[in-house]
C-alpha cells in the first residue's frame, strides 16, 4: 500500500515529521517498507536556458545548444524538434541518473560534437509518455529551479506491508485514523454531500441469487449522470496516482481508482449508452465469456458472481469490468456503480482465474459494506465536479448485511493477558479512537465492531488493538526463565511424544519429512474411512494458499506418500521416510490426533557398487517392525499389542494389520494398497504404518524400555 505524505495529511491533521510518522506506522503494525523522496532522485536535474541553437554539422536532425546552467554554461547535442535559442527546459547534468530510460548520462562525442549532459522529455523524467520533444520551461522561472520543485514532485511516498487481516488500511483514510488513534494528531472529518433535485434513474438492478447465494452481493447501488464530459483528469489527481504507480486514464476512470486508494471503497463505471436494458446481478454460468478491461478473456464457472446486462456478462463482482461498457473520451452518460461482495466468493473467483486488481485486493479482505451509501454519494460528487452532469436518484438493490453481534469486554483482560496496566479510560479512548462504540457503563463493557474490521472477533482481539495503540515497547520485559526451571517437567504430553517417535523412527533408518497439514482434497478422500466421509465437508478451507493444497490432511501418511512420488519421478524408488505430526478426522479438537506415521518403498537393505544385489523387495515385515519399534519406545507396548485384520481400506486386505490394546488402536500396518498406488502413480511397492501415540496408556516417566545400540567404530557413508 503506498500512499504521499501530502495526501496522507488530508485526512490527518498533525505537525509529526515524516520520520515521526514512519516510526508511529511501524509501531502499530503497519510496517513501514520503504520511503522514496522524489527530491532526491530529481535533484540533479534543473532548469536551464539554451543561450544558442545552432544546426550540428555533421547531422541535420541534431542540433548543437549551449546551454546556461547555474553553474556554467555547457554544450549539449539535442535531437528534439522543439530545441531553440532563447527557450528554458529541464538539463540533466552528466553523471545523473534518467529515471524514465534508466540511463546513467556519460559525457560523450555525437557526430564529432561534445555533449556534457542532456536536455530532456516528459517521457525520460517518468511524467508522461510524451517523448516528441523537449520539456520547454516558463521564462519566468529562473535558472537553478530544482526539477521537483517545478513540477511539485517533493513529496514523499511512504509504503507500508499490509497483513491481510489489516484490510481497513488499504484506504489511506484507515492509516490516519490509525495514527489519530495512535496519538501522531486528529482525524479530519469527511464531508459526504446531498443532492438536491434528482430525476429516475432510466436503468434498474436487480439481484437475481438464491437464497443460499444471496450472499455473494448483498448490496447493489447505481446512479445514473447524464452530460458528462469525460477527458484527462486534472494534473492534482494525476499526481497522486502516478506517485502511487497508477497510470492515469481518464477522468472517470482515475476517479475510481482515486477513491480506492483514499477511501478504500471500489467503485465501477459503466458507459450508460452501451447497456442493453437493466443491470442483474446472478451467479456466472459455466462457460460464459467476459472479455475484461485487463485486454484478456476469461471462461467463467458458476459460482462467480456476473454483473449483467441483457446482452450478458459485463464484468466480475468485486473484480473486474468488461471492455463492452467501458467507458471513452465519447461517453456522455454514465452508470456508477457502488456495491459489496462476499470477501470469500471474490476470493475463490479471482484465484481460479488469476485476476489480481485493486478492488478484488480489497473485497477479498472485506471493506465497510455500510460505508457503500456514502460512497457513491462522495464519487458523485467528484464526477460531477471533475465531469459535469446531471444526476438521478440512487438505485437500491439489496440492504446492508446485517450488524454484528457486540462483543463482552472485561478491560480487566487486558493486563491479564498482557501483564500490562492500561486504566479502563485509556482503553476506553482507543477503541472509541479506532471506531469502536463502547458502553462502559457497567462491566463487562458492550463493544460494538466498526464495520470495517472484520479481524475482531472476541476479547483477545480488543486487547490486541488496545496493546498496539498503547505500544508495544510499553510492556515490561519479563524473564521466562526461574530457579530450578526444568524444561521436561514443563513439556506437554504431545511435545514427548513427539520427541519420543522422532527419535526411535530415526533409530529405524527412517528420514524425517515436515509437510503441509493441508493437501488437495481429491487425495485426502483416499485416506478416509467410510464413516469418516461426511465429517470431511468441514475440513475443506474456505481460504486456501492454492488451489492444491484446501483440504486438512487425514494422515501424514498421505503426504509421504507424495514425496516417494516425487523422488521416484527423480531416480530415487528406494525411500524410508517418517512425519510425525496431526492427522485431521473432524473439525472437533477430539477428532485431531497426533500421527507417527512413516514408509519404505522400493528396495531395502545395501547394494554393492559391484553390482550384486544385497537388497530386496519391501514387505509388510519392515511396516511391522518399525512400527512395533516405535510403540516400543513408548514403553514396550509393542510386545504387548494383538494383530487383527480389520485395517483400514488404503492399506492391501491381505497384508496388513491392525495393532490394539484391547478394543482401543494403537497402530496400523502394511502394504499400501494396488489402487491407491496406482492412483498416485507408484510403480514400487511400498510398505506403511501409522502409530497413534496419544491413544496410549499413560507411563511412568523412564518406564520405556532402554537398549543397548552397539553403534560402529567407523561412521558408515552409503553412495
Amino acid at each position: 500500500m503506498k500512499f504521499t505524505l501530502s495526501w496522507l495529511k488530508e485526512h490527518l491533521e498533525t505537525e509529526a515529521s515524516l520520520d515521526d510518522i514512519v516510526e508511529k506506522l511501524t509501531s502499530i503494525g503497519l510496517e513501514v517498507e520503504g520511503v522514496t523522496d522524489p527530491s532526491q532522485m530529481f535533484a540533479p536535474f534543473k532548469v536551464a536556458y539554451v543561450e544558442e541553437a545552432s544546426q550540428h554539422p555533421n547531422a541535420d536532425r541534431l542540433r548543437v545548444c549551449k546551454v546556461k546552467t547555474q553553474d556554467g554554461v555547457i554544450q549539449v547535442v539535442c535531437g528534439a524538434p522543439n530545441a531553440k535559442t532563447g527557450m528554458k527546459a529541464v538539463f540533466a547534468p552528466a553523471g545523473s541518473f534518467v529515471p524514465g530510460t534508466g540511463v546513467e548520462l556519460k559525457k560523450g562525442v555525437i557526430r564529432g560534437e561534445e555533449s556534457c549532459g542532456m536536455l530532456v522529455s516528459e517521457r525520460e523524467m517518468g511524467l508522461s509518455d510524451e517523448h516528441d520533444g523537449i520539456i520547454e520551461v516558463d521564462q519566468d522561472v529562473e535558472i537553478g529551479t530544482p526539477f521537483a520543485e517545478l513540477f511539485d514532485l517533493n513529496d514523499p511516498v511512504i509504503e507500508i506491508g499490509l497483513t491481510p487481516n489489516r484490510a481497513d488500511c488499504a484506504g489511506i483514510r484507515g492509516i490516519a485514523r490509525d495514527l489519530a488513534a495512535a496519538g501522531l494528531g486528529s482525524l479530519r472529518s469527511v464531508q459526504v454531500p446531498r443532492f438536491g433535485d434528482k430525476f429516475p434513474s432510466p436503468v434498474s438492478v436487480r439481484l437475481q441469487f438464491e437464497k443460499d447465494d444471496a450472499d455473494a452481493c448483498p448490496l447493489f447501488l447505481g446512479r445514473y449522470i447524464k452530460g458528462v464530459k469525460n477527458g484527462p483528469s486534472p494534473h492534482w489527481m494525476q499526481k497522486k496516482l502516478t506517485a502511487i504507480g497508477l497510470r492515469p486514464i481518464s477522468a472517470l476512470v482515475d476517479i475510481t481508482n482515486y477513491l480506492t486508494y483514499e477511501l478504500n471503497r471500489p467503485l465501477h463505471v459503466f458507459d450508460a449508452d452501451k447497456l442493453n436494458g437493466d443491470i442483474h446481478v446472478r451467479l456466472a454460468k459455466d462457460g460464459e465469456k467476459l472479455d475484461a478491461l485487463n485486454d484478456k478473456s476469461y471462461t467463467l464457472k458458476d459460482y462467480m458472481t456476473a454483473v449483467c446486462d441483457d446482452s450478458g456478462v459485463l464484468g466480475l463482482g468485486g473484480i473486474i469490468g468488461g471492455t463492452s461498457t467501458g467507458c471513452s473520451e465519447d461517453t456522455e452518460n454514465v452508470f456508477l456503480e457502488c456495491a459489496y461482495f462476499d470477501p470469500a466468493r471474490t476470493a475463490k473467483t479471482g484465484r481460479a482465474l488469476q485476476i489480481d486488481s485493486d478492488a478484488r485486493y480489497r473485497f477479498e479482505r472485506g471493506i465497510s459494506a455500510a460505508f457503500t451509501i456514502d460512497g457513491i454519494e462522495i464519487a458523485t460528487q467528484m464526477i460531477l465536479d471533475l465531469c459535469g452532469g446531471e444526476v438521478s436518484d440512487v438505485v437500491v438493490a439489496g440492504q446492508v448485511p446485517d450488524k454484528r453481534e457486540p462483543i463482552a469486554f472485561d478491560p480487566a483482560f487486558t493486563e491479564k493477558l498482557t501483564g500490562t496496566v492500561v486504566s479502563e479510560e485509556r482503553q476506553a479512548q482507543i477503541l472509541q479512537d479506532l471506531g469502536f462504540k463502547t458502553d462502559s457503563a457497567k462491566t463487562p463493557w458492550e463493544v460494538d465492531i466498526p464495520n470495517w474490521r472484520h479481524d475482531i472477533f472476541g476479547p483477545a482481539d480488543l486487547v490486541d488493538e488496545i496493546i498496539r495503540i498503547h505500544g508495544f515497547e510499553n510492556i515490561e520485559n519479563v524473564s521466562v526463565m526461574r530457579g530450578g526451571f526444568d524444561i521436561k517437567d514443563r513439556e506437554t504430553k504431545r511435545v514427548d511424544m513427539s520427541r519420543t517417535a522422532r527419535i526411535a523412527l530415526a533409530a529405524c533408518g527412517l528420514e524425517e519429512c515436515v509437510t503441509w497439514s493441508f493437501m488437495p482434497k481429491e487425495l485426502a478422500m483416499l485416506f478416509v474411512s467410510n464413516d469418516n466421509v461426511s465429517k470431511q465437508d468441514g475440513l475443506t478451507l474456505r481460504n486456501p494458499i492454492s488451489s492444491e493444497l484446501d483440504h486438512m490432511r487425514p494422515t501424514p501418511l498421505a503426504n509421504l506418500l507424495t514425496a516417494v512420488k516425487g523422488n521416484i519421478d527423480r531416480g530415487y524408488p528406494d525411500n524410508g521416510l517418517f512425519e510425525v505430526g496431526p492427522g485431521f478426522g473432524g473439525t472437533r479438537t477430539d477428532e485431531q490426533s497426533l500421527i507417527a506415521a512413516g514408509l519404505r518403498s522400493g528396495k531395502t537393505g545395501l547394494r554393492h557398487w559391484s553390482g550384486d544385489a544385497e537388497s530386496r523387495t519391501v514387505d509388510v515385515f519392515d511396516a511391522k517392525a518399525d512400527a512395533m519399534a516405535a510403540l516400543d519406545a513408548f514403553g514396550g507396548f509393542g510386545e504387548k499389542a494383538q494383530i487383527t485384520t480389520d485395517a483400514p481400506s488404503w492399506y492391501h486386505p491381505g497384508q496388513s494389520g491392525v495393532l490394539r490394546l484391547g478394543k482401543n488402536v494403537i497402530g496400523v500396518f502394511g502394504m499400501v494398497h494396488p489402487l491407491i498406488l496406482e492412483q498416485l502413480d507408484i510403480d514400487v511397492p511400498v510398505a506403511a504404518f501409522e502409530v497413534y501415540p496419544e491413544h496410549l496408556p499413560a507411563q511412568k516417566r523412564g518406564s520405556a524400555a532402554k537398549k543397548h545400540i552397539d553403534l560402529p567404530v567407523l561412521q558408515p557413508v552409503h553412495r
